[in-house]
């Protein structure tokens, strides 16, 4: 299983909180790559609800990551 931010984008839109199942089905009806649909089903699931995509890709960037500073702008 691998993540990308372009993979990631797929579920920024995602009903949250979420099971696998119903993530995997987003994923497929929105049309999302099969890379996406496939990182999915790769998760070991234990009927768990994940709350964000950061529960599913635990490296995933966010706004700290990024060094800039948004009043500059």
């Amino acid at each position: 299983m691998y993540w990308t931010l372009e993979l990631a984008s797929y579920l920024e839109d995602a009903p949250w909180p979420a099971t696998k199942d119903e993530l995997t089905d987003f994923a497929m009806r929105t049309g999302a790559p099969l890379e996406v649909v496939e990182n999915l089903q790769a998760i070991e699931d234990e009927g768990d609800i994940y709350e964000n995509i950061e529960e599913i890709w635990p490296d995933y960037p966010t706004k700290e990551d990024f060094f800039f500073n948004e009043d500059e702008y």
